[in-house]
C-alpha cells in the first residue's frame, strides 16, 4: 500500500469495528501514568499487598522501585511456582513469509527495505515441520509478514493444518483480522494469537507506522479482543520495548491485559518483552535506554500484577539473560529459532526480521532448563 493514510484512527475498509471501550481506558489511564510521582514507599506497599491494583502496577513499573529488584524477583518466583509449579514450556517460531505491506521504520520486513523476500510452499511448510517435530517441540508458533496478498488467510489456514498433524499447541503471529477469520484459522487449529501494538502512545505509533494497514491503531489495539470472541484459546500481548518511553508502554500493555482477562475471565492473557534489536538496513537503533535491568522489572512487574499470565522471553535476549529469567518470571522460552523465511529442513528463503542472540537448539536449552532443577515441557494439552 503506497497511499499514506491520514488518520491512524480512520478504519479502512473490510476492518471489523466491534463495540469496545477498552482503549479508551487504556488511553485514559496511561495518560494519567506519570511514574516519577511513585515513591519508595509506594514500592514497598505494592510488595506488601497479595492482590496488586493497577496503582500497584504503576509502582512496580517507576524508577522508585529500581533498588527493589531483588526483593521483586524473590517475591515473583515465589509466585511463579506457586502458579506454574518448576516447569518451563518450550516452542519454536517458523516463518512462512517475510512479504509486508507496511513501512515501519523500527521492523527488518518494512515493505521499503531492500531484502530477499520469500514465501513457503504447502510442502515446504510440512517439510519444515516435520523437522521442527523431530526436535520433540510440541507447539510451534506461525508467522508472516503482514501481507494479505502474498499470505492470505486461506493460505494461514492451510498451514495450521499441517501444523495440527504435528504439533499440540499452534499461535499465529501474522496480520490483524476481522473476527470471522480468527475464528476460521481457530476451526483449522490455531490456539492463540500474538498481536504487539508496538507502542500505545499514539503520536509516536504514527510516525512508526508511516503506511499500510497496521498504521491502523484502534484496529490493531483491538485484535486481541476479536480473536478471544472468535473462540481462541489465548492472546499474548507486548510492546516494543524501546521504541517509545518503556514504561509507559509497559504500563499500556499491562493494563490492556487486565482489562481484557477481567472482561473474559476464560482467556489465557501471556505477555512478550521484546526489545528493539538490529535489524536489515537499520543496524543503529535507539532503545531508548531499555537495557537489561530494566527488562528484569518490566517482567518481574507483569508476574506480581498478574501472576496467573505466561511470559515469553525471546531470542531477542542473550542466554545468560534467558538462562535467569526462566522459574523466576519467564513460564516460555524459545528454542532452536531460525528468523528467516524457513531454515529449519533447507536454507532460508527469505531474510531475518532481526539478529537472535541465543541460538542454541533444543537440546540445549533442555538440559539448561534441567541444570536449574526445573523441568521441560513440551505439551500440556491434548486435543480431544
Amino acid at each position: 500500500m503506497n497511499k499514506k493514510i491520514t488518520s491512524i484512527m480512520q478504519y479502512l475498509q473490510g476492518m471489523e469495528i466491534i463495540e469496545s471501550d477498552l482503549m479508551d481506558k487504556v488511553l485514559a489511564l496511561t495518560a494519567k501514568y506519570d511514574y516519577t510521582r511513585y515513591k519508595e514507599k509506594d514500592v514497598e506497599n505494592a510488595l506488601g499487598t497479595e492482590v496488586l491494583s493497577v496503582a500497584d502496577f504503576a509502582a512496580l513499573l517507576s524508577p522508585a522501585a529500581s533498588s527493589y529488584l531483588e526483593p521483586m524477583a524473590r517475591k515473583a518466583k515465589l509466585e511463579t511456582r506457586k502458579h506454574f509449579g518448576n516447569s518451563v514450556s518450550l516452542f519454536t517460531p517458523l516463518y512462512i513469509s517475510n512479504y509486508c505491506e507496511n513501512n515501519c521504520v523500527y521492523c527488518g520486513f518494512n515493505c521499503q527495505n531492500k531484502i530477499q523476500r520469500g514465501k513457503l510452499s504447502l510442502t515446504e511448510i510440512e517439510n519444515e515441520l516435520k523437522t521442527i517435530a523431530r526436535t520433540g517441540l510440541k507447539e510451534i508458533l506461525i508467522l508472516t509478514g503482514e501481507s494479505r496478498q502474498q499470505s492470505a488467510v486461506a493460505y494461514i489456514g492451510e498451514a495450521v493444518r499441517l501444523a495440527k498433524k504435528y504439533f499440540s499447541t499452534i499461535g499465529i503471529e501474522i496480520y490483524s483480522l476481522n473476527t470471522d477469520e480468527y475464528s476460521y484459522l481457530q476451526q483449522c487449529g490455531a490456539d492463540f494469537v500474538s498481536v504487539y501494538q508496538e507502542t500505545y502512545n499514539p503520536e509516536s505509533y504514527e510516525k512508526s507506522h508511516l503506511n499500510g494497514p497496521k498504521r491502523i491503531y484502534p484496529y490493531r489495539f483491538n485484535a486481541q479482543e476479536r480473536a478471544i470472541r472468535a473462540g481462541m484459546r489465548g492472546v499474548s500481548f507486548g510492546a516494543l520495548l524501546g521504541l517509545d518511553d518503556f514504561r509507559k508502554d509497559a504500563f499500556a500493555a499491562g493494563v490492556h491485559a487486565y482489562l481484557l482477562q477481567q472482561k473474559y475471565p476464560h482467556a489465557e492473557i501471556s505477555f512478550s518483552v521484546p526489545r528493539l534489536r538490529p535489524y536489515i538496513n537499520r543496524a543503529d537503533n535507539n532503545p531508548k535506554n531499555v537495557h537489561e535491568p530494566q527488562l528484569l522489572q518490566v517482567m518481574l512487574a507483569y508476574r506480581l500484577f498478574m501472576p496467573f499470565a505466561g511470559i515469553t522471553i525471546s531470542t531477542r535476549e542473550s542466554a545468560r539473560f534467558r538462562d535467569n529469567v526462566i522459574g523466576m518470571a519467564a513460564t516460555k522460552i524459545s528454542a532452536g529459532v531460525k528468523v528467516g523465511v524457513g531454515g529449519h529442513d533447507t536454507e532460508a528463503k527469505g531474510d531475518e526480521q532481526f539478529e537472535i542472540s541465543d541460538p542454541r537448539a533444543v537440546d540445549a536449552i533442555h538440559q539448561m532448563i534441567l541444570a536449574q532443577g526445573m523441568q521441560p515441557v513440551y505439551t500440556d494439552y491434548i486435543r480431544l
